[in-house]
């Protein structure tokens, strides 16, 4: 069993997944999002695809720990996945995330231009990490 992680943004989800001993988080992919229905049927198959146990999503709370609009939109987009994709939601913290995916990027020296398209999927993988490393393997 794995745990799927998602990076909500509003045209595209960073997903990253762990590896089976819930140790390592591992980029998948960035999706485009379509309709509510198409993103909710791609998790879905994602879910079913990989035997995933749980999927964690990223909070972009405001830098004082509050839930803005964005985060607000995340959590409603989380709560409707939780009812059709049958598996436990977690909610884990993604702030600074992006800005540490630009770090990782910095010190590969993959430029602005390069690195725009797997920006989503680094943070993805960034969350999932810091929720691995907090939580252990079982």
């Amino acid at each position: 069993m794995r745990i799927l992680c998602l990076d909500v943004g509003n045209k595209k989800i960073g997903v990253s997944m762990s590896d089976p001993t819930l140790s390592i988080a591992q980029a998948l992919k960035v999706y485009r999002r379509g309709s509510l229905r198409e993103d909710l049927k791609e998790f879905r198959a994602l879910i079913a695809e990989y035997d995933i146990e749980r999927i964690v999503v990223g909070l972009p709370k405001d830098l004082s720990g509050l839930v803005g609009k964005k985060a607000q939109e995340v959590l409603e987009f989380a709560e409707i996945l939780e009812k059709h994709a049958g598996v436990p939601i977690v909610l884990w913290d993604e702030r600074f995330t992006t800005n540490e995916a630009h770090r990782v990027f910095e010190m590969a020296n993959v430029n602005h231009k390069k690195r725009k398209p797997y920006l989503d999927m680094m943070a993805s993988q960034l969350i999932l990490q810091g929720y691995l490393d907090a939580n252990g393997p079982r």
